[in-house]
């Protein structure tokens, strides 16, 4: 007798399966591995605060502002931010050290944790690109889109606020001698 084929039903609409490929320890223990991170933790992307006024300071506050494509305007503004985020489970928030190679690390966890079963990862540094002497801007494409990630601040996140609800350590820098606080984002699944 001949076997009929498997039907494989889609989920109902609404229903998501999580994909916990990896555990929270895991990916703590994947992030704390890396060189310059002080502290990783899992969050809620509930928990990340996006707001309007994140994207002014950008505008109003940095030299980088529209010189880059991961940079604003050229990233998600904020409720475009808050619609990926709802699309999400878990969120890996990184504090690194001075100095440290945050958006290069960021994009090594993205590939690691990626490669690992959670298709959907994707990191988030902080600051503007350094990958290019001269942005690719012109042309609308970027000549290093596997390296290239935006910044929290630059989709609309309000890193101090998140960084506070999630327990923890950021200082506002008020002195030009003091070390800043850096975080890195990696959406998971």
């Amino acid at each position: 007798m001949k076997e009929s084929p498997k039907v494989i039903t889609p989920a109902k609409p609404g229903i998501r399966k999580a994909n916990t490929v990896l555990s929270n320890k895991e990916l703590c223990t994947l992030a704390k591995a890396r060189p310059g991170v002080i502290e990783a933790r899992i969050i809620s992307p509930a928990s990340v605060e996006t707001a309007g006024w994140v994207r002014l300071k950008c505008q109003y506050g940095c030299s980088g502002y529209g010189s880059c494509l991961t940079c604003p305007p050229h990233t998600p503004p904020p409720d475009q931010m808050r619609t990926v985020l709802d699309g999400y489970n878990r969120a890996l928030l990184i504090h690194f050290t001075p100095g440290s190679k945050v958006k290069a690390t960021v994009v090594a966890l993205e590939r690691d944790i990626f490669l690992r079963g959670a298709w959907k990862a994707f990191g988030l540094g902080a600051g503007p690109c350094y990958l290019c002497k001269n942005c690719a801007l012109p042309d609308g494409q970027c000549r290093h889109p596997e390296d290239a990630r935006p910044s929290m601040e630059a989709c609309g996140i309000d890193v101090y606020t998140t960084v506070h609800n999630a327990g923890m350590h950021i200082e506002v820098v008020r002195i030009h001698q003091q070390c800043p606080d850096f975080y890195g984002l990696v959406l998971i699944d």
